[in-house]
């Protein structure tokens, strides 16, 4: 479970993003990285019961540090007030298909798909969906899958129509898309559940049949 020390630091956090106040509350931080980390490889351990691909997967190799990159940002606060982990074949240094944990108080879901892929794969993932659109309709027609995660974020996706195909495409509606991800919104209350690495197994299994079309269409 995550813990209420963790949310607290968290929120903390939020309203001290500085290097000075940082500083004098490490230990805090040391302590919710490491229950991060526990339950991350709770999570691994649940999901390879299904998903073998991520099995002796680290959870240090899945974890986001909490430094931010601020170079190229208008925000130059130093931190970042979320803990996310990217659980895949290759953890998070990855860019394939696989599931993400994000945890911030009062802002925590589950997610999964691809963000913004290469042109190469997206490129890829179109032909598929273009050639063999049945398994991917199938899995986001699923009526669990539906009632979980919805359908498609609509974030990132053309109004007009993509290069090479047709604006009367049967499929076109799903051929513009720039990203393939679905996410669930996850309340505060469920993430100090002794059940929480479960829970996101679960939705996790119900996730995968959405990645495993993605993972052959860019293969």
């Amino acid at each position: 479970m995550i813990a209420s020390g963790t949310l607290q630091f968290l929120k903390a956090l939020k309203k001290n993003n500085n290097k000075d106040w940082f500083d004098k509350h490490k230990d805090q931080y040391l302590a919710a990285k490491d229950n991060m980390e526990n339950v991350v490889a709770d999570v691994i351990k649940e999901i390879g019961k299904f998903d073998k691909t991520i099995i002796g997967l680290s959870a240090k190799s899945c974890v986001f540090r909490i430094y931010k990159d601020v170079r190229f940002s208008k925000d130059k606060t130093p931190y970042k007030t979320n803990m996310g982990a990217s659980i895949n074949e290759g953890g998070k240094k990855a860019i394939g298909p696989g599931y993400y944990l994000h945890i911030e108080p009062g802002n925590s879901f589950l997610a999964g798909g691809m963000w913004m892929p290469p042109g190469d794969e997206l490129k890829k993932i179109r032909q598929e969906i273009d050639y063999n659109p049945k398994p991917l309709k199938k899995a986001l027609n699923n009526p669990t899958f539906k009632k979980y995660f919805g359908g498609l974020s609509p974030e990132y996706k053309l109004k007009t129509t993509p290069k090479g195909y047709d604006k009367d495409h049967v499929d076109i509606e799903l051929l513009r898309f720039n990203s393939f991800i679905v996410w669930h919104q996850i309340p505060d209350k469920t993430l100090s559940s002794k059940s929480f690495a479960k829970e996101i197994a679960k939705g996790s299994k119900i996730m995968k049949p959405f990645l495993d079309y993605l993972k052959v269409a860019i293969s």
